[in-house]
Formats: structure tokens, sequence, C-alpha cells
């Protein structure tokens, strides 16, 4: 399986995410779920069109979908090689009827493969016929689509460069919708406007455009909420227990503070005191012996001093450890 599967290889990185994106975008649009058959086709060569059509079936294999996916570029088909399955046989073997029966028929459960995503088919280009167009408009076409979707959820075609050759523009016609895939800075507007313009001439739909090679900086490929807790996670054990015993520490020094403060009555928070008002003559007097009063009082604030000397210190050596 080749490295730009990144669907499947790497779920949780921010291309995959846009994937997925897409995915969703399809899904809202499919609300009477009319769009079973989805082709990907592209104006020209080298933008990206099997590696988007490729990612999106796995990303609805993710999602529990039933998806096949088959290679119609029976010219220079690649999705073999994408998912490292066998070239043939194929698409091109299925439809010219090579294999088939005394009746015409042929078992389509020969040239469907299993690959390494779960819920995913592939049916690859197979041998590169001498009329690729003609086998595409073909009763045969339209049958295996039919039997397909039966079988399926959701069924992917990579298509042709629309710009070279018809098969994309022809298979149009007999499935759901086609997305276009587009290079940024490289296809040009007057291309992709005529290819629009010819699927919707043959009566095709359009689900929409994929803009594909956008240039993006690696600060900002890295600014992902996927790599949050990774950044935590990093961190040496040992300056997170450092860290954790400063905090502790400046606990102890609040906590200690407003001890000193009670004992030495400089504590100005209000005591609740939910007893019944007595009058003043109902009060005991109390009984002050001021030497013991005036010799605990000193050795409470000598301890509290003590005290917050040693916290401080703590503080400092932790500082430092820190740094």
């Amino acid at each position: 399986m080749k490295k730009e599967l990144i669907a499947q290889r790497d779920p949780k990185s921010p291309i995959s995410e846009v994937f997925r994106t897409l995915r969703t975008n399809i899904q809202f649009m499919n609300s009477g779920k009319k769009l079973r058959v989805i082709q990907v086709a592209s104006t020209f060569p080298g933008e990206g069109k099997s590696y988007v059509s490729s990612n999106l079936a796995v990303t609805f294999a993710q999602a529990g979908k039933r998806v096949i996916i088959i290679d119609a570029d029976m010219r220079k088909g690649r999705l073999f090689s994408i998912f490292g399955a066998s070239p043939r046989p194929g698409l091109s073997n299925y439809l010219s009827g090579i294999d088939a029966d005394e009746n015409g028929n042929s078992d389509i459960s020969k040239y469907i493969q299993r690959t390494a995503v779960d819920n995913l088919l592939l049916i690859a280009a197979g041998n590169i016929p001498p009329n690729p167009s003609e086998l595409l408009v073909s009763e045969q076409m339209k049958n295996l689509l039919e039997e397909l979707k039966e079988v399926c959820d959701i069924v992917i075609v990579d298509g042709t460069p629309c710009a070279l050759v018809a098969d994309s523009v022809i298979l149009s016609r007999i499935v759901d919708t086609t997305v276009i895939v587009t290079a940024c800075k490289e296809t040009k507007k007057e291309n992709l406007d005529k290819i629009v313009k010819n699927i919707k001439q043959v009566g095709g739909n359009i689900a929409g455009i994929v803009i594909n090679k956008v240039p993006i900086s690696a600060k900002k490929y890295s600014e992902n909420y996927y790599y949050g807790s990774t950044v935590m996670s990093d961190m040496p054990k040992s300056k997170s227990r450092m860290k954790e015993s400063a905090r502790n520490a400046e606990q102890l020094k609040r906590r200690t503070t407003r001890s000193v403060a009670q004992n030495l009555g400089q504590n100005t928070a209000k005591p609740v005191n939910n007893k019944p008002k007595r009058d003043a003559g109902d009060l005991p007097k109390p009984k002050f012996n001021s030497d013991t009063n005036s010799e605990n009082s000193s050795q409470a604030t000598e301890t509290a001093n003590d005290i917050l000397k040693r916290v401080n210190s703590y503080l400092e050596q932790e500082k430092k450890n820190l740094n």
C-alpha cells in the first residue's frame, strides 16, 4: 500500500480530516440516498484524481459503509498499485466478455479483489483494450453498476482526464454524480469550464469541484487539535514533577499565611455565627492573664515566622530547579 493512501496510513492527520469533510459533504448532498455511484474525474493527468478517489473510498469504508472502487481508466489505471493488488483481471476483462460462459454471462466475483482496508473492495482496470470508450457505454457496464449497487452502499469510479479522452464524459451519463479534481495554480479555468459544459450537455450531474495541491505551510499543518495532547505527553517527567511540586509549595504557602494571620488576629474575614444573640449582661466575663497571653503571642509569632522562612527557602530552591 503506497504512502499516498494517507486516510488509511495516518487517519489523524489534517489531510485525512479534509477527506472526511469531503465525505460528509457528499453525504449531506445524498439526503435522498440517490447518490450511490460517484465518479471522480479530472481535466488533465497529474491533478490527483486517483489520489482523491482512493482516499475518499477509504473514508467511506472507515465510516462503516460497504464500498467498492472501480478503476475505469483502462489506459493508465494505477489503483492496483495504490492498494497493492493485482492489475488483472479487471474491468476491461469483464466488459469484453472474454471469460463469459455459453450464455454470455460472467461471474463478477472473479474480478473483485479484497484490499487491506476493511469494507473496501477493488476492481482493477485490467488489460488495456483497443476500445475503452466503447466498453464503457456498453450494456454490460450499466448492468455491472446496477449489480454492485445491490451489494454495496457506495460505488466509486476512478475515471479519466476529460480533456484528453471522452471516457469520463461518457460515464457521467450512467453514474449518479461526478466530482472533478483540479490542481491549484495548474488547472486553467477555461479547460474546467469546457469539461463542466461537456458533462452537462450529455446529461451528467456534477457534485462539485475538488481543488488539490493547495500549498500550506508546515506551521499551519501542525496547528491541529489532534496534536494538543501529544505536546503535553512529550514533556519530560522530571520537569512535570518539579512543576507539580512548585504548585504544592505555593498552596502550602497560602495556607500557612492564612493560619498565621488567624493566630495573630489579622484575619479580617468575619466568622459565621448562627447562635442567637444575647445581651451584654448575659455574657460571662473572661479572665485575662496578661503575662501568659503575651508569652503565647510571642511564641506563635516566632513559630509563624520560622514556617514562612522555610516555605520561602523551599520555593526558591524549586525555582532554581525549574530553571
